[in-house]
Parts: C-alpha cells; structure tokens; sequence
C-alpha cells in the first residue's frame, strides 16, 4: 500500500525528530541574537588572531631569510670599509632620542614596515617615506625597514639611487628591503568606477593581506592614506602598534558640505554642488556612512602624524572622539620635510639676484583637476587687463608633470582657455620638467601660485618661500594657515579665493616697492620646514611605537 502524507494538523508536522530536539532549536534560533551580542565580539576577535596566526607561520621562512640577507649586506658593507652616511646634514641630536622611561633603546633591531605601494612616484608623500626611513635609521641602526610597495619594475639598486638624485636623501642600503605586491590594482581607482572611495578602502584590505603574506612586521606603519590597512593590521595581530602619517583625510567633513550648492564651500572642489537630487541624497548618504567607518578604523591606530593644522582638524573632527574612547593618544602635527636647505643653497635671495628676477608668476602643480588652473589662467587674463605698471612683461609659467592621457586632455583645454582668453603669448607649458628646470625659474620668477581649495599641506608653496618668491595662494588649507602666514607680524604672501581676488594678489604682489624685504622673510618662514625639524617629530612618535612593541614582552 501506498504511503499516505499527514496533514498539517497531524502531530508530527513541523518537527526536526523529536519534540525535545524541536525544543532545543527552537531556544537556540530565539537566543541567536543575545549570544551574537555577548560573544560576536569575541569570535570576530577569535577569527582575527586565528588568521594572524597562519599570516605569521606562512611568512616565517621569508622573515628569517630576509634577516639573514639584511646580516650578510652589513658585514659585506663593513668589509670593503664602508660607514654610515650622515653626510646629508642631519644633526646627530636629532637621532640621539631616548624612550619616555629615559632608557637607551637604540639597540632595538625589530622589522618596521613601511606600506606604500607606490614608493616610486617621487612626491611629496614619498619624500616623507624616505625622510622616516632615514631618520628611523639614525635612531634604531640595527632596526630593518621593509617598504611594501607595487612597483615590480624598480629594483633595491635603482631604487636608492633613485631617492638620491631625487631628494638628496642618502639611505643605509643593507637595514632597507622591498617586498613586491601583487594586488595594487586593487586600490586604482580606475578599478571602482562606482563606490570609489568605498572599493579603493576594500582594495586597501585586499594589498595588506598580500603585505602580511609576504612578512609580518614588528610595527606596521601606514604613509599614503590606507587607514583601513591600520584597522586591518589591528584585526590580525593585536600586538603589531600601528602608526599612520596622514597627507589628507579620505573623506572630511569640507567634502559633505561641498555636496550643498548653497553651503559656504558649494562651489568649490572636484564635487561641488553634486548634492542635489536623488542621486545627489544617495551620495551624501553613501559618504555619510563611510565617513562612520573611516571613524571607526581611524580610533584602531595606535599614533596618528598629519602634515598640516588642516588635517589635524578634519583628522580630530572624525576620529577624535573614538580615539578618546579607546584612550588612543591625540593626533599631532609632524610637517612634512621639505628641500628647504638645497634650495637656499641653489637659489640667491639678495639685491643682486633681485636684479635678476623676472615680471613671471609661476605654478608649479600636477595637470590634475584639483590643482584649479583653470582659476588661475581666468585670474592672469584678468590681472593683464588692468594694463597697470605691474602687468608690464607679465607671464604665466605653469610647470607640471602628465601622468596619462586625461592629464595630456587636461593641457590641451588649458592651451584652448589660453587662446580664448587672449593671454596665450603670456602663458608658457613646462611639462615633465627636470629639476634643473625647475630651479631655474624658482631662481628667476618673481612670485609663487597655488590655486587649489584645501590644498592640505601645500610642499610646492614651502618651495617658493625657500626660493625667495612671493606667494600668492588660495584662501584655505595648509597654504592658508600653516605656510604664508605672517613672520614678525609682517606677511609672507598674499590670500585669494575667486579669479578677482588672485588678480588683485597679482597685482600688490608684483607692484611691491621692496621685494626683497617679504622675499627674505618668506625664506625665514619656510624654516619650520626643515628635514631636521621632520626627523625630530617623526622620532618622537616612532619612539612610542617602538616602547608599545618592547612592553608587548617586558
């Protein structure tokens, strides 16, 4: 006979064997969510340390082979007779730091990786890099730095050499090894056409686990902006202190009120004014909740650095509170160093060379939308109609490197503009200059340009003031509030916001009786900007991760 199905109001409908198994189920399906909240936290924790534990076994053979070759470089180095270079100026008492406790820890020899993926670019940020490295170095000899980076085209060799002829920066080559990532397309944004900011942040995740697979460090120090790499590092190994040098904030609270076309800062930057509509609501939504993360990561990060008074707000204003709550120490600002002492030495800055200078305002700045040209070639069109005594001989000289094609699009429009504009026999194109180039007209023109909103340092303004020229730059940012600012209550520069107000700087600039006066003070400024005054601050914060790792096994 066949079997026959019970209905639904037969006895056994509905249960998993017996009614005590059905009742056990039961309380466990009702009591997920109170154990997902007592003991979430632990499992994630759990799963943490259980994947940094397979990271560490995973590239143990690589770190032991690493500290052999970096052995074998030292005693190859000493044998043919070689010293540590301290040839480039840096005082020793920079380097002769002592921990917070006042015991001498410059025998400490732990691996410090350096996450920069694109160490090769030869920017500010990566003079930054290479400056740490240096003064790390100098303070910890016996310390290795590892520097994770994607540039599989660059050898060790080249590499140094290449920091050398770039940034005069002179590097103990046998303590310093590059590990290769596969995974920088990751982090393109070329790759996230969509949700960039969100897919560039996963793509960070994605490189630092190809960073850990390679080795894992004793500290991990994070110097392009990749915070969620830090959080990361933190989920994985909860002993590893992570430091951060933060050039600008991924997300900042400028950028949300930049969406609102009738707020203060609507028009300006890349996405003014993009907040309305629909489309416009989702993406102030979509950053209201990646700002909350880049929050949550940003309260992980045992020592925060930032490179200007700017960054340091924005920085605070998001991570501040977070980091209170985890009793973090207080973000600070560390200025960037910058090639204050090569250009006094190259450029002249007295009444002879002021006989030299030329009725030039120069632009040193990437061909990239942010940089604003547009702003400035609109500002020089309307400073030449004025036909006053400054605009005599006047020219535009724009100096920028093109990364690609939209870069060599972007020139293209600017030469256009030029033509409409009626200033194009007064508007010179430099692109991809030599640094001989370079010095050349920081030795020649009269004053410095910088059109770009919330720029957040400003290293090219730090230039023009060791230069000599007088700096006229927009009102915001690390130009605005760290770099022209008065000296002895007499100013530095000149501020502008719109085209009129650069043409008026324009104008008082290049119509100065005494040049020469706010030239030297310019100089005096730029000071504070020094590769000694870096290595000072940088080696205060590393000190701090260096004590975190050592008390991880006092």
């Amino acid at each position: 006979m066949a079997e026959t199905s019970e209905g639904p109001g037969d006895s056994n409908a509905w249960t998993f064997g017996s009614k005590w198994t059905t009742l056990l189920l039961t309380l466990l399906v009702a009591s997920f969510p109170i154990i997902l909240v007592k003991f979430g936290p632990a499992l994630v924790l759990r799963l943490g340390s259980t994947l940094g534990y397979y990271l560490r076994k995973k590239s143990a053979g690589r770190r032991a082979q690493i500290l052999e070759l970096v052995e074998a470089d030292e005693q190859e180095f000493i044998a043919k007779g070689g010293q540590k270079s301290n040839s480039d100026g840096e005082s020793e008492n920079v380097v002769a730091g002592t921990a917070r406790n006042g015991q001498k820890d410059a025998e400490w020899d732990g691996i410090v990786g350096f996450f920069h993926p694109f160490c090769n670019a030869g920017g500010g940020g990566e003079r930054v890099l290479w400056a740490a490295i240096r003064a790390t170095q100098k303070r910890w000899p016996k310390a290795k730095c590892i520097v994770y980076t994607g540039d599989h085209d660059v050898d060790k060799d080249t590499m140094l050499a290449r920091v050398r002829g770039r940034f005069n920066i002179n590097l103990h080559a046998p303590t310093v090894t590059f590990l290769y990532l596969t995974t920088r397309s990751w982090v393109l944004a070329s790759s996230w056409r969509h949700f960039t900011l969100l897919g560039q942040s996963f793509g960070s995740l994605i490189m630092a686990w190809d960073a850990f697979s390679l080795l894992t460090p004793d500290i991990f120090v994070d110097t392009m902006g990749y915070a969620f790499s830090l959080a990361f590092s933190k989920f994985l190994f909860r002993d590893i202190p992570t430091g951060a040098y933060v050039h600008y904030p991924t997300i900042s609270t400028d950028m949300l009120q930049s969406l609102d076309p009738n707020s203060e800062t609507g028009t300006l930057g890349v996405n003014a004014g993009k907040g309305k509509g629909a489309v416009g609501a989702g993406k102030r939504f979509y950053w209201q909740i990646f700002a909350t993360f880049y929050s949550w990561v940003g309260a992980s990060i045992d020592v925060v650095m930032t490179n200007s008074s700017w960054t340091l707000d924005h920085i605070t204003s998001l991570w501040g509170d977070w980091r209170q709550e985890l009793g973090k120490s207080d973000p600070i600002t560390v200025y960037p160093p910058v090639a204050v002492e090569e250009l006094e030495k190259a450029v002249d800055v007295s009444p002879a060379s002021e006989k030299k200078r030329e009725n030039a305002l120069l632009y040193i700045a990437q061909f990239r939308p942010e940089k604003n040209h547009h702003l400035i070639l609109n500002a020089f069109a309307e400073f030449m109609s004025r036909k006053t005594p400054a605009t005599k001989d006047a020219k535009l000289i724009l100096i920028g490197s093109v990364r690609d094609d939209s870069d060599s699009k972007r020139v293209y429009e600017l030469r256009l503009l030029a033509n409409e504009l009626h200033i194009k026999d007064r508007v010179e194109f430099h692109l991809d200059a030599a640094w001989s180039e370079i010095l050349d007209w920081l030795s020649r023109a009269s004053v410095g340009v910088n059109g770009m909103w919330n720029e957040h340092f400003g290293i090219g303004v730090v230039e023009y003031q060791a230069a000599g020229l007088i700096s006229v730059v927009h009102d915001s940012g690390g130009p605005k509030r760290d770099i022209v600012v008065d000296i002895n209550g007499k100013p530095t520069g000149f501020h502008a916001t719109t085209a009129t107000e650069f043409a008026e700087g324009f104008e008082k600039a290049l119509g100065l009786e005494d040049k020469l006066a706010m030239r030297l003070r310019a100089r005096e400024s730029a000071q504070r900007f020094t590769d000694d005054t870096f290595a000072k601050g940088w080696i205060v914060q590393m000190e701090e991760l260096v004590r975190l790792r050592q008390s991880q096994y006092s």
